[in-house]
C-alpha cells in the first residue's frame, strides 16, 4: 500500500508531536522512546525538537527481538536488579524536566509463550527502580506525550485520527482540545459523588473523591506549559475514589499487556478491591498484573469516550491501548494521577490515599465501553443525572 504524500504527512506528525504533544521549550532536554523500525520518524522528531530549541535529544531505542531474548535468557539476578546507570539516567530525566516522547509500535503479542513470572519479575524491578520518572510524569512535573507508529496499512488511520490529514493539524488540535475541555468543565462543575455504569456485561458504581478534577485533551506541566499527553485522544478522565468501587465490569476490547494479548476480562469489585478476575485468554498474565502491589487491585482512572468517536467507528482493533482507549470508555488498574484532585501534586502518598487516590507502580487501561452502555452521575443528595446514554453523551 502506498499512502499519497506519506513523507509530508509523517513530517507533519513529527511536528505535531514536538510542538503540541510535548510543546518543547528552548533549552529543554528531550528523551524519545521509539522502536528501531521507526528510524525515519525518529529522525524527523529529532530534527523538529532541535528546531524548537531543545538542548539535547536522547533516543532510547527499543527492539522487540532483543527484549524477548533478554526476558527469556537473562539470569534471574539481572531480572531482579536494575543497573545503577539506568537509575541515574532516570534521575537525570526527572531532575532536568526533560520532555518525554513515547512512540508505540511494537508487536502487541511479542512476548507470548515466555515465562510470565520472569516477565513480571523484571517489570516489577524496573518499575520500582525507575519510579522517579513515573512520579514526575504522573505529577505532570514534566511534559510527556504518547504517540503511535505502524505498518503501512494502519498509517492512514493514524494520520486521520491525529488530524494530520487536515490543512492545519496544529489548529485542528487546538479546536479539539477546546471541545473536550467543555465536557471536562461541565463534569467539574457537577462534582458527582459517584458514577454508575450499566450495560449487558457491566453494573458497577465508582465513587469519586471530593474536589476531583476532570481533564480533557490538554494538560499543564509544573512550569505552566500546555502539552497533550495522548495523541490521539477522545477522552475526558479523572481519578476514582479507590475505597468505593462496587460491582462488576466486563472488557469490550482485547488488552495487550506485557507482550501478551488478554481477552474477555471480567472483574468483580467490593469496597474498592478486585475480589475476582477472569479472562478467556491470558488469565495468568492478568492475575500477575493485579499482584504487582496492593494498588494494582484497585482503579486509578475512569475515562469517558463516546462510542461515535472516530477510532470506534473505524471498526479497527489496534491491540494498542493508546488507540483502543479512544474507541471506548475505559478504566485503569493501578496508579491514579495526583493532578486529578485539587492540590494532589503537592500531597505525599499517604495523604493522597486518605483522599481515595490510588497509589501503585503500575497503570494499565482496559476498555469497557460499548454502544449499549449507560452512565449516570450521582450527586451528594442522591440526585441522578444522565451522563451517557447508549454509548454517547446524554
Amino acid at each position: 500500500m502506498t499512502i499519497p504524500n506519506f513523507k509530508e504527512k509523517l513530517q507533519k506528525y513529527a511536528e505535531l508531536i514536538v510542538k503540541v504533544g510535548v510543546n518543547v521549550q528552548p533549552n529543554q532536554p528531550v528523551v524519545l522512546y521509539i522502536n528501531v523500525e521507526q528510524q525515519e520518524l525518529a529522525h524527523l522528531i529529532v530534527k523538529e525538537a532541535y528546531a524548537a530549541g531543545a538542548s539535547e535529544v536522547m533516543i532510547k531505542w527499543s527492539d522487540t527481538f532483543t527484549s524477548r531474548q533478554f526476558l527469556e535468557f537473562a539470569n534471574q539476578e539481572r531480572l531482579e536488579n536494575i543497573p545503577d546507570y539506568l537509575v541515574k539516567e532516570a534521575e537525570y530525566i526527572a531532575d532536568n524536566k526533560a520532555a518525554r516522547i513515547s512512540v508505540i509500535s511494537e508487536d502487541p503479542d511479542a512476548f507470548n509463550g515466555l515465562d510470565h513470572n520472569r516477565v513480571s519479575t523484571f517489570q516489577k524491578a524496573n518499575g520500582k527502580a525507575l519510579n522517579v520518572v513515573r512520579k514526575a510524569t504522573q505529577n505532570n512535573d514534566l511534559s510527556w506525550t504518547v504517540g503511535d507508529a505502524a505498518v503501512d496499512k494502519l498509517w492512514e488511520e493514524i494520520f486521520k485520527t491525529t488530524r494530520i490529514d487536515q490543512e492545519d493539524p496544529i489548529a485542528a488540535w487546538k479546536k479539539h482540545d477546546e471541545t473536550l475541555r467543555t465536557k471536562a468543565d461541565w463534569l467539574n462543575k457537577e462534582q458527582f459523588k459517584a458514577l454508575h455504569y450499566t450495560s449487558p456485561i457491566t453494573d458497577i458504581t465508582v465513587g469519586l473523591p471530593k474536589n476531583h478534577i476532570w481533564e480533557g485533551a490538554g494538560s499543564y506541566n509544573a512550569a505552566g506549559i500546555e502539552f497533550m499527553a495522548n495523541m490521539p485522544t477522545e477522552e475526558v478522565f479523572t481519578a476514582p475514589d479507590a475505597r468505593h468501587i462496587d460491582g462488576y465490569v466486563g472488557s469490550t476490547k482485547p488488552l495487550s499487556y506485557a507482550g501478551n494479548i488478554i481477552e474477555n476480562m471480567h472483574f468483580e469489585f467490593e469496597n474498592g478491591k478486585v475480589t475476582k478476575v477472569t479472562a478467556d485468554k491470558g488469565q495468568n498474565i492478568l492475575e500477575e498484573l493485579i499482584k504487582t502491589d496492593d494498588g494494582a487491585t484497585s482503579l486509578g482512572e475512569v475515562s469517558l469516550v463516546p462510542d461515535p468517536s472516530p477510532i470506534s467507528q473505524s471498526g479497527i482493533t489496534f491491540f494498542n491501548t493508546l488507540f483502543d482507549e479512544n474507541a471506548s470508555n475505559h478504566m485503569a488498574l493501578g496508579a491514579a494521577y495526583p493532578f486529578s484532585i485539587q492540590g494532589g501534586t503537592k500531597m505525599l502518598d499517604e495523604e493522597l490515599k486518605e483522599h481515595g487516590i490510588n497509589i501503585s507502580q503500575t497503570h494499565v487501561d482496559f476498555m469497557m465501553g460499548s454502544a449499549d452502555m449507560d452512565i449516570d452521575g450521582i450527586k451528594e443528595d442522591g440526585t441522578v443525572i444522565p451522563i451517557f446514554r447508549n454509548g454517547d453523551w446524554a
